[in-house]
């Protein structure tokens, strides 16, 4: 039987507050059995996700909270992302418009460290919902 757990977070859009769930993120996945490099790929996606959510879908209005799901399966960790969508979340570009200005990678890094990626953009909440595998 695959029982689900789910851990929970709430955090203000405040930067800073995204180490919260990075923090908790690489604690489940530790006890989970994740490798070392799978945990590094997943606080990577986990900090930029919500990092984004804080500056982007919430414009980094304080009381404007993020959202933050982990759901524990047998052989792997969803990842929900909710913020209240002032700026819908866009669809993560295959590859990365070179800028100027060193930004814009967190969406492309996605693709790289988690082996799922579903976006939900809709008035008033954007969602991202990242799966990542115990086993690639």
């Amino acid at each position: 039987m695959n029982v689900k757990r789910v851990v929970e977070i709430r955090v203000p859009s405040c930067l800073g507050y995204e180490k919260i769930p990075i923090a908790a993120g690489a604690i489940i996945a530790e006890k989970m059995g994740f490798s070392s490099e799978r945990i590094d790929g997943l606080k990577t996606s986990v900090g930029e996700a919500v990092a984004n959510a804080i500056e982007h879908g919430n414009q980094s209005i304080v009381d404007a909270m993020v959202i933050i799901k982990f759901t524990i399966q047998e052989k792997s960790l969803a990842v929900d992302i909710i913020d209240q969508g002032l700026q819908p979340i866009p669809e993560i570009p295959p590859e990365r418009a070179e800028r100027g200005d060193h930004r814009g990678w967190g969406m492309v890094w996605l693709q790289d460290f988690m082996d799922e990626i579903q976006v939900l953009a809709r008035p008033g909440r954007n969602e991202l919902h990242m799966i990542i595998y115990l086993e690639r």
